[in-house]
Parts: structure tokens; sequence; C-alpha cells
């Protein structure tokens, strides 16, 4: 795993004072959701009156959930966010370990569990840690060590050399 050094903004656990960057982003957030919705609703409706359509959408949602449940990664490559909503809400949200914040991650707002449902930008954010412990890197097995020769095996060997000395001699003495 490499080293990734994570930023916080402000300090989700202390009062928090909104800013008119804070409201700005939360009004953009709300504008897009509207947008997005009336999309969704739009693509619904063709849906509806194209059976077949539909079909392809039902597998293309079943082959993309099948695509990220593989995906899933192990508790060390999850990092922990305690994170303040713009409704002033605390929760904690997960990301890949090596984004260096949760924004970043493509969680600018989030669903606040205590709001009923509202989508809120996160105004203020720290890491926790990661979810759980990365396991201790292995250490590759040396090679074993090479096997000594028996006494024949050099016997034989010394024999070997021994003619082929003699046979170089007679070569090149006659």
């Amino acid at each position: 795993m490499c080293e990734v050094e994570y930023r916080s903004s402000g300090v989700p656990l202390e009062e928090y004072e909104l800013t008119r960057r804070d409201h700005r982003r939360q009004k953009q957030s709300e504008e897009s959701s509207v947008s997005i919705r009336r999309q969704v609703e739009e693509d619904n409706a063709r849906c509806r009156a194209d059976p077949a359509m539909a079909e392809r959408r039902r597998q293309a949602f079943e082959n993309v959930a099948k695509l990220m449940q593989s995906f899933k990664k192990a508790d060390h490559e999850i990092m922990r966010w305690r994170v303040r909503l713009y409704c002033g809400h605390i929760i904690e949200t997960e990301a890949h370990y090596s984004y260096t914040d949760p924004i970043d991650a493509g969680g600018s707002s989030k669903q606040c569990p205590e709001c009923g449902g509202a989508w809120q930008t996160i105004v203020a954010f720290e890491p926790i840690g990661l979810r759980g412990e990365p396991p201790e890197p292995t250490v590759p097995t040396p090679p074993p060590p090479p096997k000594k020769p028996t006494r024949a095996e050099l016997e034989r060997r010394v024999k070997t050399l021994e003619k082929e000395n003699e046979r170089l001699r007679a070569k090149f003495s006659g």
C-alpha cells in the first residue's frame, strides 16, 4: 500500500459556522438534485412506455451490480471519515484509501440519516483511520541452499575432469 497524506477541513466535532461558500454549494447541490430527478423521471417514463427498453435497462443494472460486487475491497483499503453535513449532523462515511478526502472520492454530499433523506453537502471532514489493519508484509522465503554432492558424485566428477585433462594435454603436446 502506498503512503497517502489525508486532508482535513475544519473539525467536524467542534462548533462550526456555515460560510457563504457552504450555502452556495448546498444551493447548487439542491438545484442539481432537482434537475437530475426530473431527467430520471422522464427516462423512467420512456422505459415504462417501452418494455424492451425496460428489459435492457434491468439487464444493464444487473450487470453493473455484479461488476461492483467483484470490486470488493479489503478492510485495510477503506478509509473512514468523520464528516459534518450542511444540516449540522455528523456522520461517518468511507472511501477507498487512495483518496485524500471524502469529497475527492465523489462524496461532496451525503444523505443525512437524521434529516430523513435530504442530501446535504459536506462542510467539514477529518480522517478517522482505516477500517482494518493492513496485513503484515510477507517476506519471500529464501531459496533452499544447494544440495551438497555426495562423495561418490565428487569422485565421479574428479575422474571425468582428469580424463578431460589428459585428453587436452595429449592434443596440445602431440
